[in-house]
């Protein structure tokens, strides 16, 4: 469970507290403000005297009295009983607390967990979680209260607590009510935490008492990405930074490709040593991300969800997907954050698009063979009639793989965002790895070149 502590505000004006300084004299209640939150470990920076659970059981100034020798026959009745033969190690003196008995005592902590005195760092994606209590200081009864209580931020307001309906009907002279409310945070920047009472005091006055405790909300991580697209193949590199003063271990980073798409996540080989067993892949260890500044980079792989080449690319979204982050602190306090929408990086769009759908896994020199190749439209207009050929080549060397047959093909129209596949006949003159390059395609009406089909690789065999 969560440990409550005092909680601070901001330290207000001069001006402001003295007019909220009066107007809580008016008033018979008064609310105080806990952030609950899980203790920490506070280290000793002295060091000079460890801390020993012996010290409990004595009084103040038993050690430095002037017998310390009866506090010490005292410690060895309580801890040696009369049928107890074990002996005490060490001495009941302050004399010997600078020894380090253990490696542990290198790191001066006290082993007690310490309660924060303020509301601490608040960060996006945590649960802010707060102890509230409503004070009657006054010496009368106060009858028929309703309480509220709110986030107020720069968008929203949201409330957390409403007791309209069912008011608590009276709070003591000295006594208190007490509630306990939580907000997921989700927005950065100032936060204002409203609380509010209506109430009858001893008069019989109905009075309105609002408080106001304001925090800022900050960013614990940050998430730089880099996408790199090679052919059809997209890569996305996310490193992620601990923005926090202590340590985040990571629980999940997953990455939701858009629905036109399809990720898989890049690792480096495990050492030959590592054990793989069903155990540990369900219980895997959390990433660990050091505090104040250290990083982690994850690398996907994302390629098209659809089956069809010839799918127009005007269709796809340049959207790629967005990351889900979850997390954990040292004492085990979590968190949760979604990004935004991660965009490709933007290409520049081609009206046509022709690709190579299918070229034969054997090929044998001065065999005729055929490419299959699909035209794209990827506009919202009729295009074409288009011609396709073999454009001589920049160097003048002679290809090893020639068009069979005639040397121009014509393509008829194509409707909008429709595509239309046909076969290129062609023969390889030389054997070995060769390249079938310069196919191009023209535009007949426009007349308009377009930039030639990048090279295949082929493997010619001998028959």
């Amino acid at each position: 469970m969560a440990s409550p502590y005092a909680g601070g505000v901001q330290s207000p004006s001069p001006a402001a507290a003295v007019a909220a300084q009066q107007q809580q004299q008016n008033h018979s209640l008064a609310f105080r403000v806990m952030r609950l939150s899980r203790p920490s470990l506070q280290p000793d920076p002295a060091a000079l005297l460890r801390f020993d659970p012996r010290d409990v059981f004595l009084p103040e100034d038993a050690l430095t009295g002037p017998d310390p020798s009866a506090a010490a026959d005292f410690l060895h009745r309580l801890l040696h009983p009369p049928d107890s033969t074990a002996a005490v190690p060490g001495d009941f003196t302050f004399r010997d607390r600078f020894l380090l008995r253990d490696p542990a005592d290198a790191l001066a902590l006290p082993g007690l967990l310490v309660l924060p005195q303020s509301f601490g760092a608040i960060y996006l994606g945590e649960t802010f979680c707060s102890y509230i209590s409503i004070n009657n200081s006054s010496s009368f009864e106060a009858r028929d209260v309703v309480i509220k209580a709110e986030i107020q931020t720069e968008r929203q307001r949201i409330l957390l607590l409403d007791t309209s309906k069912s008011p608590v009907e009276s709070i003591r002279s000295g006594g208190r009510y007490d509630f306990i409310v939580e907000h997921d945070v989700k927005e950065l920047g100032a936060h204002t935490l409203v609380c509010t009472a209506l109430y009858n005091d001893g008069d019989g006055e109905r009075k309105y008492l609002p408080q106001f405790f304001k925090f800022s909300v900050s960013n614990p991580l940050s998430v730089r990405t880099k996408v790199r697209t090679i052919k059809d193949i997209t890569y996305l590199e996310a490193c992620i930074e601990n923005h926090t003063k202590s340590n985040l271990y990571m629980d999940q980073v997953d990455f939701e490709p858009a629905q036109q798409w399809k990720a898989t996540r890049l690792e480096a080989d495990e050492h030959p040593s590592a054990v793989k067993s069903e155990i540990g892949d369900l219980c895997k260890q959390p990433i660990l991300i050091r505090a104040g500044g250290g990083i982690y980079n994850y690398l996907y792989q994302l390629r098209s969800s659809s089956d069809e080449v010839d799918q127009p690319k005007s269709e796809l979204s340049s959207i790629l997907g967005k990351f889900q982050i979850t997390w954990r602190t040292n004492l085990g306090e979590p968190g949760r954050l979604q990004t935004q929408n991660i965009h490709s990086t933007p290409t520049a769009s081609k009206d046509v698009d022709l690709r190579a759908v299918k070229v034969p896994p054997i090929i044998y020199v001065e065999r005729p063979f055929m490419v299959n190749l699909c035209l794209t439209n990827q506009t919202d207009k009729t295009v074409g009639p288009f011609e396709v050929f073999l454009a001589p080549s920049m160097t003048g060397e002679e290809r090893a793989v020639l068009v069979n047959g005639l040397q121009k093909l014509i393509l008829p129209l194509v409707e909008p965002f429709e595509s239309i596949k046909f076969d290129l006949s062609m023969v390889a003159a030389q054997l070995g790895v060769q390249k079938i390059s310069g196919i191009t395609m023209h535009a007949v009406q426009e007349k308009k070149y377009y930039e030639p089909l990048p090279d295949i690789e082929i493997f010619v065999d001998a028959e």
